[in-house]
């Protein structure tokens, strides 16, 4: 019980305002700019706007799981097994599946534009929604019956396994041949050629999608704290009903 009682991280109310408001602010910023003041793309016209959610999704779900990855390895290695590191990587890969959905979504999309088609065979697809697809699985095997402890055991091998497949994604562009464009921001050579406006305003998405993913990730985390809790003492509450009963039948 006393596990399941400790808290993660500072989950203040005036704490979560602040990053929802400024959350807020940052995303009216970049649906503006993108929709109205950077320019069209020389090559790919007015659809190069779908970048401003593309790109920052792909990111924030990337980080989204690689925090997973590391709540759950705390959780292996600490000695005190906190349920926190455990309410922070199932919390951290709910939020990174949602912003993966968005990224294939937008993805499809862009795709339809650039290529003429929703959906190709490419290797960064493929990847990706292999990707999605695993932590799909991930959220599942956390729902299997068991108790909290369990729960965290299993889900955080299954978290480690699974964090090592971003790489394979990320860089599925440069070991086979691939419809979808390189890094544009972080290529190798560091010649990033794109308008200053555009490049601001794609590091503003960023910027406000880490902060809905913050301003998620903590409000998530109540909930399944209030949840363990509930579950916890449902547990306390049939066995001591089954101690009850037995004494009644001595």
């Amino acid at each position: 019980m006393s596990q399941v009682l400790q808290h993660s991280l500072p989950t203040g109310t005036r704490a979560t305002r602040v990053i929802g408001a400024t959350a807020i602010l940052v995303m009216a910023w970049v649906v503006v700019s993108g929709l109205l003041l950077t320019p069209q793309d020389v090559v790919q016209g007015e659809s190069v706007r779908i970048m401003y959610v593309h790109v920052p999704s792909a990111w924030i779900a990337y980080l989204a799981f690689i925090f997973t990855a590391v709540a759950s390895a705390s959780w292996l290695i600490s000695k005190k097994h906190s349920m926190g590191f455990d309410r922070f990587a199932g919390a951290s890969a709910e939020v990174g599946v949602m912003f993966m959905a968005i990224t294939l979504v937008t993805g499809s999309l862009w795709g339809r534009l650039t290529w003429g088609e929703f959906w190709q065979w490419d290797p960064r697809l493929t990847t990706t929604a292999f990707l999605f697809v695993t932590y799909i699985g991930y959220l599942a095997v956390r729902r299997l019956e068991g108790s909290v402890e369990q729960r965290a055991r299993r889900s955080a091998v299954v978290a480690m396994l699974a964090v090592l497949e971003i790489p394979l994604v990320h860089f599925s562009v440069v070991i086979w041949r691939s419809l979808h464009q390189g890094a544009t921001v972080l290529n190798p050579s560091g010649d990033v050629k794109m308008d200053d406006l555009m490049l601001f305003t794609l590091f503003s998405g960023v910027v406000g999608f880490t902060l809905v993913f913050i301003w998620l990730v903590l409000h998530r985390q109540r909930t399944m704290l209030l949840v363990d809790i509930a579950n916890n003492q449902g547990l306390d509450s049939a066995i001591v009903a089954r101690r009850a009963e037995g004494s009644a039948n001595k």
